[in-house]
């Protein structure tokens, strides 16, 4: 069976909540496309006014970040339970910002994803290299040991269901693109690191997104690509162009 592609909007710490439902409502009918599934991954303070004004519409609200524990004495953080009672389907975990500015590993990567899993969470999963690690050739290495932790005491049922975005750290907000040829070669040697871990029927279902610096005038060609099940788009969420996106065939 085909994979239905997923394209999610990463707003970042972009837009208010009265500009969110601005966007929601700019968006919403440039958005509409069956064969696609749409997640706008929004600001916490988001969520909410977000998901009213999404109603009835093909949009699904996501958010970008949780943490992995229920409740408690965490200040600041936002839980799993928290966003399953506000309707989020889908959250952002890992991202290479989160690493970088908020000293997310590996480690702490699974721990939520597990804890997305046992909520009823679809994660969005992000591995990606910097520009030193592809120069000296370990990007495929580096990307499998992402994946390999991320992926610990997860089953191959949950695992089939789950989405990973692969983002080059180096075409984040740069305006660089890897080109469709290096995007396809990781995502399909993410696809065989799943095989292994799992079986080829996991591998087959998994959803794998590129993202870096994805545009309308790119996504054509690289959503086109076997192993390419669609975009985590950045910059471009925030304007009407992710319709193009959306709409890219």
């Amino acid at each position: 069976m085909a994979r239905k592609k997923i394209i999610a909007g990463n707003w970042k710490m972009n837009m208010t909540p009265s500009e969110a439902v601005a966007l929601v409502e700019t968006l919403k009918p440039l958005v509409v496309n069956d064969d696609v599934d749409v997640v706008f991954c929004v600001p916490a303070i988001d969520i909410i006014p977000a998901m009213e004004a999404a109603k009835g519409t093909n949009i699904n609200i996501g958010a970008e970040n949780m943490y992995f524990e229920e409740k408690g004495a965490y200040t600041g953080e936002i839980s799993p339970l928290m966003l399953k009672d506000a309707g989020v389907k889908y959250v952002i975990i890992g991202h290479s910002e989160r690493r970088e500015y908020f000293a997310e590993t590996d480690e702490t990567v699974n721990k939520k994803v597990l804890k997305a899993f046992e909520h009823g969470l679809t994660p969005i999963i992000c591995c990606g290299e910097s520009l030193t690690q592809r120069e000296q050739g370990i990007t495929i290495d580096w990307i499998r040991q992402q994946i390999k932790i991320a992926f610990l005491n997860v089953t191959a049922d949950q695992a089939k269901t789950a989405v990973i975005a692969y983002e080059p750290i180096w075409a984040i907000g740069t305006g660089k693109v890897a080109t469709t040829e290096q995007a396809e070669e990781v995502c399909a040697a993410i696809r065989v690191c799943i095989g292994e871990i799992y079986d080829q029927a996991t591998a087959e279902a998994i959803r794998i997104q590129y993202g870096g610096s994805v545009s309308a005038s790119t996504a054509p060609e690289l959503f086109a690509q076997p192993n390419i099940d669609g975009g985590l788009v950045g910059g471009a969420s925030l304007k009407p162009d992710f319709g193009k996106i959306v709409n890219y065939k």
